[in-house]
């Protein structure tokens, strides 16, 4: 039933293992989207199902005081993006340099200068970002690109939220560091920003 929590779906499927395609339903579009902007679409396409497969196969173990199943998806996909890290540092600077050619100059002169400024400001934040430890970097791409709270995040990720708060400040305080080092304005340090924002 559409207004069952995905807690109940989940229970419901130890027994009628067809119920569990709800859970895909509701959640294979936002788990798509997470795993694109990661990965890209090509390796996107089959993760989802790999996503979803460890899930079923999870689905007797799953807590079911957690009515929503979102951040518990996240978590699966987060482990798998970590067999993937290259690809995403690929992805990262792909969308660094997409994001470098988005303001229409004034002149050619500002347009060729602009867009060199762009560009390398963008690869630098794209760069410090795959550099990050990979506890931080799955933190912030969960809180700022998914728009997971704090409480969420510690979820997926299996720790406490405490840990998720300081590996947030940390990653923060890497990206500001950044561009005050290259004399710019904090690179936008994801604190008060939407999701969806960073190279997006």
């Amino acid at each position: 039933m559409e207004d069952e929590s995905d807690a109940a779906v989940i229970a419901a499927s130890i027994g009628e293992p067809a119920r569990f395609g709800a859970i895909f339903d509701r959640h294979a579009t936002v788990l798509h989207r997470y795993l694109v902007r990661r990965l890209g679409p090509d390796e996107a396409e089959s993760m989802v199902g790999e996503v979803f497969r460890i899930a079923f196969e999870k689905r007797d173990r799953y807590d079911h005081a957690r009515l929503l199943a979102r951040p518990w998806l996240y978590g699966i996909a987060t482990n798998l993006v970590a067999k993937h890290r290259r690809s995403e540092a690929r992805r990262l600077h792909a969308m660094a340099r997409l994001a470098a050619r988005r303001l229409p100059p004034v002149d050619l002169a500002e347009e060729v200068a602009g867009a060199a400024d762009a560009a390398d400001r963008w690869q630098r934040v794209a760069a410090t970002v795959t550099a990050l430890p990979v506890p931080e970097l799955d933190a912030l791409i969960l809180h700022v690109w998914e728009g997971l709270a704090y409480d969420d995040v510690a979820e997926a990720l299996g720790v406490p939220v405490g840990t998720v708060r300081s590996r947030l400040n940390r990653a923060r305080r890497r990206l500001r560091e950044l561009t005050t080092a290259h004399g710019g304005q904090p690179a936008d340090s994801t604190e008060g920003r939407a999701p969806g924002r960073i190279g997006s």
